[in-house]
């Protein structure tokens, strides 16, 4: 059975408890406990979160991390404010002494305080990445990443990505069947890779009118057509003139540029993925040929599909 140590403080984030949601349905599908979680905190007791909601916690200075604790898991916060001496030196005891120390969204800057993440590389919410840089310049910090592993420490971006790191937890423990059945529960994607993009093509376009989003809708739903201005205004119900204008108005880009923002987004997550060639990529995606692929991808990322390929593998070995 594996022990799951979860750190709160007051102000954490309460959202990222949802974590411990997809330990829970990993122990109800194999009908036995796998994982036992435990919340703590510095001095145990009622820990109020940023939401006004209190959770009751064990102290962690009554507990070892020892053999006892296979991964301790700490919260992030809203914002970013230093913690005590004494949390850092239990998550230093943790990273000797069990198998995966980790952090969700902000987290991220209270293992850099306590000098875990010095020379490696992490991850945190976009909105603070380069913060969590500039303060601890010792440490790689890719903020465009949904979790990263860097041998026993793990980190994730923010919010609902803390699902996709303790879903590669349990793909890491009980096998990639089990984390799918999981994710399925939860009614999530199984699951996004480490290195997939924070960021949604689709979210950035933020078009104001129901007929622009209803286009992009349909677009990133049948990106292997052609998808003309022809096309998409039909299913916005207006002119390609009217269409075009109204889409550059909306969201700041011109529907060839957003189609092509769409369309790399898609590729690179196949890419990660592992399981696609470049050039099923290319068709599925609808740039056609591996060429046209290749230079949508110089100008969005400024490396090839290649590239993104092989790093991706060498994340997953």
């Amino acid at each position: 059975m594996k022990r799951i140590g979860f750190i709160v403080f007051p102000g954490f984030q309460i959202l990222d408890m949802v974590a411990i949601s997809v330990f829970e349905l990993a122990n109800l599908a194999l009908e036995q406990a796998a994982y036992t979680i435990e919340v703590l905190s510095e001095h145990g007791g009622p820990v109020m979160s940023s939401a006004g909601v209190r959770v009751e916690t064990a102290a962690f200075t009554d507990a070892e991390p020892g053999p006892s604790f296979d991964t301790v898991l700490v919260a992030g916060s809203m914002g970013v404010e230093s913690q005590s001496d004494g949390l850092h030196a239990f998550l230093n005891r943790a990273l000797l002494e069990s198998r995966r120390t980790a952090s969700i969204c902000t987290g991220a800057f209270i293992l850099a305080e306590a000098g875990i993440l010095d020379g490696r590389r992490a991850t945190t919410h976009w909105y603070y990445a380069r913060d969590l840089q500039r303060r601890f310049p010792n440490t790689k910090i890719e903020e465009d990443r949904i979790f990263i592993v860097d041998g026993p420490v793990w980190t994730s971006a923010g919010m609902t990505s803390c699902i996709d790191l303790c879903l590669a937890m349990v793909e890491q423990d009980l096998g990639v069947e089990m984390s799918r059945g999981v994710a399925k529960k939860m009614v999530v994607y199984h699951r996004r890779s480490g290195g997939q993009s924070q960021y949604s093509a689709l979210l950035e376009l933020s078009p104001k009118s129901d007929r622009i989003q209803s286009s992009l809708v349909y677009a990133k739903e049948n990106l292997r057509q052609a998808l003309t201005v022809e096309e998409l205004a039909a299913v916005a119900h207006l002119s390609p003139r009217q269409f075009s204008r109204a889409f550059t108005e909306e969201t700041g880009q011109s529907p060839a540029k957003a189609i092509e923002n769409l369309r790399v987004e898609a590729a690179r997550n196949m890419l990660e993925d592992g399981r696609h060639t470049i050039d099923m990529v290319a068709a599925e995606t609808g740039f056609g040929d591996p060429e046209r692929m290749r230079r949508a991808f110089l100008r969005a990322f400024g490396q090839p599909p290649q590239s993104i390929k092989r790093a991706a593998k060498s994340l997953a070995a």
